[in-house]
């Protein structure tokens, strides 16, 4: 996304989906300014609750929605939810929400539906870009999808190297990352494997992948 000079065309949409903590300040050229949802991983948490500032004041309109296992999630002994609660306490105004634990399974069904195999016992652990799409796809009629590759993409030896994440530099290349995630054979995301998913998704839906664009 970096050097993409999409900012302005993104924050024209009318629903825009973020992931976890990804900044727009200091990006709002490459990839806008405007925050619908944010979709947040309970490993996140910490890290959104660091910046409170940037992203319970300043980006007040923003929806959280926050997914998560039972044991981090429960209502009543939950830690991720516990802290939630009390950031709720201080900004009043902030609209957050959590996944329910049917939701979860839901999740967890589909994948299996999808790849045929069961995710626990397959050692996987679904990305925040998963439950995303899934969001989006209940959300939105059409949607387009800034900044994933497909499942190819990292096969192709000529491929440029770029951060996993843009606002990450100097760490873990993008296809770095997601091939040791592949590969690994427990607690680890399957992002080439979800992006085949995606893939299929988008031939039975309006689901557009740009920058860089594919044909799924």
């Amino acid at each position: 996304m970096l050097g993409s000079g999409l900012g302005t065309r993104i924050d024209q949409a009318e629903c825009i989906i973020r992931m976890n903590t990804a900044p727009t300040l200091g990006y709002e050229t490459d990839v806008g300014s405007r925050s619908t949802v944010r979709v947040v991983s309970h490993t996140s948490v910490p890290l959104l609750l660091r910046n409170q500032t940037y992203f319970f004041e300043q980006s007040q309109e923003t929806v959280y929605v926050i997914w998560g296992p039972r044991r981090q999630m429960d209502l009543n002994s939950g830690i991720t939810y516990r802290v939630l609660f009390h950031a709720k306490g201080k900004f009043p105004q902030v609209q957050i929400y959590t996944l329910t634990q049917d939701m979860m399974a839901y999740c967890d069904q589909v994948f299996q539906n999808e790849t045929g195999k069961n995710r626990a016992m397959s050692g996987t652990f679904l990305s925040t870009g998963w439950f995303t799409m899934i969001l989006a796809m209940e959300l939105c009629e059409e949607i387009a999808v800034y900044g994933m590759v497909s499942e190819n993409y990292c096969r192709d030896r000529a491929h440029p190297s770029v951060p996993y994440h843009y606002y990450e530099k100097g760490k873990l290349d993008e296809c770095t990352m997601y091939m040791m995630h592949e590969k690994a054979s427990r607690g680890a995301h399957r992002f080439m494997t979800e992006k085949a998913v995606f893939s299929r998704w988008a031939r039975r839906k309006r689901i557009y992948f740009t920058h860089p664009s594919w044909e799924a």
